[in-house]
């Protein structure tokens, strides 16, 4: 039983991390699908930008949602 405990956890030590979505490449991306490809990477960026604020400003999990929403609304209306 304890090799079986020792064999999950160097297997989930071995795990490489969860990321989040990768960001996209517009020059990988077919010409007719290249504008989205850069307004989605355009979106992706702010999203990464709030959410290190958010980690920043060490925000608690219940409040990231809306204070994530917030930063976004407050980028959008800056442009």
């Amino acid at each position: 039983m304890k090799h079986v405990i020792i064999v999950a956890a160097v297997a989930l030590l071995a795990m490489a991390p969860a990321r989040s979505q990768a960001l996209v490449d517009p020059s990988k991306v077919a010409p007719e699908y290249r504008e989205a490809a850069e307004k989605r990477r355009a979106e992706q960026i702010r999203q990464r930008e709030c959410a290190l604020k958010a980690d920043l400003a060490k925000v608690l999990l219940r409040d990231r949602t809306d204070y994530l929403n917030h930063c976004l609304d407050a980028m959008a209306a800056k442009q």
